[in-house]
């Protein structure tokens, strides 16, 4: 379903479509993108650390429901963010995303069971 492996078995890359299956996830904008696909996952509530990744392909695991994640996220040219904890995204960040042509998933697990989920189906860290 849109995954590659390479030659240990580990997956190289998801389809957001694909995470939000498996988290049981709310698309809540952004679902024209559902075939673009992730390499890494990083997870954090301190929008500091989303400053120092650098890289492509990667999907921001985050509880802060607040206009500065999605700011943050668009400065460190991440494209895809899941809202863990059963968290909200605002009217206005959702208008920050369309703008930016981001995916925003909601999802009701904790930011550990989210990690551990994709993880488990190959998602690879950051670090």
């Amino acid at each position: 379903m849109g995954i590659n492996s390479d030659i240990t078995g580990i997956k190289q890359e998801m389809k957001i479509e694909e995470i939000a299956s498996l988290l049981d996830a709310q698309i809540i904008c952004g679902g024209n993108n559902m075939d673009c696909t992730v390499n890494y996952a990083f997870a954090s509530d301190l929008m500091s650390d989303v400053l120092t990744i650098e890289g492509s392909g990667i999907l921001l695991i985050t509880g802060l429901t607040n206009l500065q994640a999605v700011r943050t996220a668009e400065m460190a040219d991440i494209s895809h963010i899941v809202f863990v904890r059963d968290k909200h995204a605002t009217e206005e960040m959702v208008s920050l995303a369309v703008e930016n042509n981001m995916v925003l998933l909601e999802c009701r697990y904790s930011m550990f069971k989210t990690a551990g989920i994709l993880y488990d189906a190959g998602i690879k860290p950051l670090y």
